[in-house]
């Protein structure tokens, strides 16, 4: 798959708070990596994440191995919205 890196940034962005542990957990990797998979660069207490980021137009375009992650994103991003306001 293949995105900008401004796109990787901004589904990370949409993602509600908590979202990051979620995806660590559900898909059994650690926290860190589900951050470097979104741009962050700490390697100490995450894996690499399986992206590679080339020069280009908003801030490159970013070639994604493992999709599992931004898919989970998505979806948790999905139900976020999906969710009726509360009635007070």
């Amino acid at each position: 798959m293949y995105i900008t890196f401004k796109e990787l940034r901004d589904i990370k962005h949409s993602l509600p708070t908590g979202s990051v542990a979620r995806i660590a957990s559900e898909l059994k990797i650690e926290e860190q990596t589900v951050r470097n998979y979104f741009g962050a660069q700490k390697y100490e207490n995450g894996q690499i994440a399986g992206i590679q980021v080339q020069p280009g137009p908003d801030g490159g375009i970013v070639h994604i191995e493992d999709t599992r992650i931004i898919e989970l994103a998505r979806k948790i991003i999905e139900e976020s919205h999906s969710v009726e306001p509360s009635e007070n």
